[in-house]
């Protein structure tokens, strides 16, 4: 083999290593975004706390502490959203619910009382991939307006 094919070789090789790298690296490093609307989708308020009992108990004026039951028909879907200024927490009562992030998808179940926190760094949508409706308790900290 000549000098001039084994340079040849190389710089093919050294290409073909780089086109790769630069298709699949950035595939690796995309991050997921969610849907932009909802669909599916009942929300049913079962308890809050007023602002003024938010305020007279621990001091927290403005805000109020609720119940709710959220239910994603099968196929439905929670749009995109992040909790910055709304704390929360979520059990999954009934069915399975699939949480997306920009990092990636989990899968949370009633069989196992499926829970995730919904901190101010949160930022997430969810699916209801099943052919069941699925229900969590959500129960979060709200600005009243």
């Amino acid at each position: 083999m000549s000098r001039l094919q084994r340079h040849s070789r190389t710089t093919f090789a050294l290409g073909l290593c780089a086109g790769l790298a630069a298709a699949f690296g950035g595939f690796s490093l995309a991050q997921m975004s969610g849907p932009t609307e909802h669909a599916g989708l009942t929300v049913d308020l079962l308890a809050e706390l007023s602002p003024q009992t938010m305020e007279a108990t621990i001091g927290l004026a403005g805000y109020s502490l609720r119940m709710r039951a959220v239910e994603i028909a099968p196929g439905g879907q929670i749009a995109e959203h992040d909790h910055a200024d709304r704390p929360g927490i979520v059990t999954v009562i009934d069915g399975s619910w699939v949480e997306g992030q920009p990092s990636g998808e989990r899968s949370f179940d009633a069989a196992s009382l499926g829970t995730f926190p919904e901190t101010e760094e949160t930022v997430h949508w969810v699916y209801n991939r099943t052919e069941a409706p699925a229900t969590a308790l959500v129960c979060d900290i709200a600005k009243v307006e």
